[in-house]
């Protein structure tokens, strides 16, 4: 098919970047993070000391961003281990909850997948809802919580899962109960237990449903 584009969405932990990144590999497209952006805003955001919304808006549109195979660039610096420092994971879900930030990163995302032939895997917290609500293909991934949690840890190299845990349902419910694109599966996703199973069987059973 001429256009593919195949969203993956899903709470933290529950494996949306492996899955991602293996499934696009399988398939010879190319792979969006779309976390990657909001969590370059709040990188920028902390470093810049701002947290107004109307400054949050602002930053978001000005700074430049570029997502290159696996990386994110923050005004050409490499910013991938940056992004997932513990102080981004603590802000994170305010920028990204700013909708002024959210339509600016949006509108980045859809031009970053025009400009890849409209091929791509691309995950997020909200794809399939709002960001690509037309996929050909729309997959919500779950996992127990302490399962998502030894990965996260694991993620961070950190060695308290019972912290990572409470962070997690911290973001979960500011996700979840944000007004603008909340964390919520499409209607028409399918979705997908990740808990006890390999990432090889995860892509193999998406692969079927193409």
């Amino acid at each position: 098919m001429e256009h593919l584009v195949i969203a993956i969405d899903g709470p933290g932990g529950s494996g949306k970047t492996t899955v991602s990144r293996a499934l696009a590999k399988a398939l010879g497209v190319a792979h969006l993070d779309t976390g990657a952006f909001y969590r370059a805003v709040t990188l920028a955001a902390l470093r810049a000391g701002l947290s107004a919304p109307s400054d949050l808006a602002a930053l978001a549109e000005r700074i430049d961003l570029r997502y290159e195979d696996g990386h994110m660039y923050l005004d050409g610096e490499d910013v991938c281990e940056a992004i997932r420092s513990e102080a981004v994971n603590a802000f994170v879900s305010v920028v990204s909850a700013e909708p002024a930030v959210r339509r600016a990163m949006v509108e980045r995302q859809r031009r970053w997948v025009e400009e890849h032939g409209n091929r791509a895997v691309v995950e997020g917290r909200d794809i399939g809802t709002v960001v690509f609500p037309h996929a050909e293909l729309k997959i919500f991934l779950v996992a127990r919580p302490e399962i998502r949690a030894s990965r996260r840890a694991h993620e961070l190299d950190s060695p308290g899962v019972e912290n990572v845990k409470q962070d997690l349902a911290r973001r979960d419910h500011l996700d979840s109960s944000r007004a603008v694109s909340p964390l919520s599966p499409a209607e028409d996703a399918v979705t997908l237990d990740t808990s006890d199973v390999t990432v090889p069987d995860v892509v193999e059973h998406i692969l079927t449903l193409l």
